[in-house]
């Protein structure tokens, strides 16, 4: 038990430590992922740690239970702002479904054949906008049948885990699909208009993860994401982004990338929404990741049911509102140096198109 509980101590306390680098290794990065994980274990062994100093009074187990503490006071203020305990950093909405815009963003990992699960999903909840990750051309094929409601749309297959397809109910003005940092990695961009006749942007993204069989740097995914957020700084229209950012809510990139947008998170004083894994539920985290602009407040958000897929699809419905009570919580950082620390190069190979007035 002694040798048991002290070796899940350090594992735990170097997992709550390593993140504090600036290192974009990808075993150092990932250790953003496991924050929920780490608490839960930290309050296992603080239960444990207590239970034994109530029956031998030994001084070890007092430090063990100094090093849970330790430990949850390291990662509870990360995680913190995703509980119901938290203030929403979006207000709520009950204005009538014509005003609102529902977004429904699935991974549907490439391999998976249950196709008929997430057209099922699909006539369920009537998104506005579908967005797949993942989907290839027999994907493309298989989801012919939606053409039918969703008139405009956006084609991407590709059969190296990163095609991307959008269908939309509202008029696509203008659209483009941009490989901002890797070949064969793209995003959509595109100028919508919604039913009340207000042009809002979207931008769906899918960076490749920090990870042995895929990139050994989070470098080219959080690249990804601080153009993005450059790019939308000084926006001129309501803006939605949204898509498997392969980076979990609370990681220094992610919170990066809303301070210097400017864009706000519904699911902060809501909830986790854990995405993936959707096959172990112990080992899962918010992957898939929905942002907008001040002016949308927030109507619902949900993880939908399981498609056969390693990911739950995520379901968001926002109503334009303008003069919505937002208060987005303001963080004092010095945003160019922040860049600077995360070693970001200056530009893409292309950019972020913000279309024309």
């Amino acid at each position: 038990m002694t040798y048991g509980l002290s070796s899940l101590l350090a594992m735990l306390l170097v997992v709550s430590i390593l993140p504090f680098s600036y290192s974009q290794h990808y075993l150092i990065r990932s250790c953003d992922f496991v924050r929920l994980q780490v608490v839960y274990l930290a309050c296992a062994s603080l239960i444990t740690a207590s239970y034994l100093i109530s029956r031998t009074g030994y001084v070890f187990y007092i430090g063990c239970a100094l090093a849970s503490i330790l430990v949850l006071l390291l990662q509870v203020g990360w995680i913190y702002p995703y509980t119901w305990l938290a203030n929403k950093e979006v207000a709520s909405s009950n204005k009538s479904d014509k005003h609102s815009i529902r977004i429904m963003s699935a991974n549907v990992l490439m391999s998976n054949t249950e196709y008929d699960k997430l057209i099922g999903l699909v006539k369920t909840h009537q998104p506005d906008f579908l967005i797949t990750l993942e989907s290839d051309q027999t994907w493309q094929n298989k989801l012919s049948s939606l053409e039918q409601e969703y008139p405009y749309r956006v084609y991407c297959p590709k059969d190296n885990r990163y095609g991307m397809h959008l269908y939309s109910k509202f008029k696509i003005k203008q659209q483009q699909v941009c490989e901002l940092i890797e070949s064969d990695i793209p995003s959509i961009h595109i100028l919508f208009e919604d039913a009340d006749g207000v042009e809002v942007q979207g931008h769906f993204i899918h960076p490749a993860p920090p990870s042995p069989t895929e990139e050994d740097s989070s470098r080219p995914r959080d690249t990804e994401l601080i153009i993005l957020a450059k790019a939308l700084k000084n926006r001129q229209r309501p803006c939605i982004v949204a898509g498997d950012l392969n980076d979990v809510a609370w990681s220094r990139s992610t919170r990066l990338f809303m301070r210097i947008s400017g864009l706000l998170d519904p699911r902060k004083g809501r909830g986790f929404f854990n995405t993936f894994h959707a096959s172990y539920f112990f080992m899962r985290w918010p992957l898939d990741h929905l942002f907008h602009s001040n002016e949308f407040s927030v109507k619902r958000i949900e993880r939908l049911a399981k498609y056969g897929s390693d990911h739950f699809a995520l379901l968001t419905e926002l109503v334009y509102n303008p003069d919505s009570d937002n208060q987005k919580q303001q963080e004092q950082i010095d945003k160019e140096k922040a860049v600077d620390e995360l070693k970001m190069p200056a530009a893409s190979k292309q950019q972020v198109p913000m279309f024309e007035k």
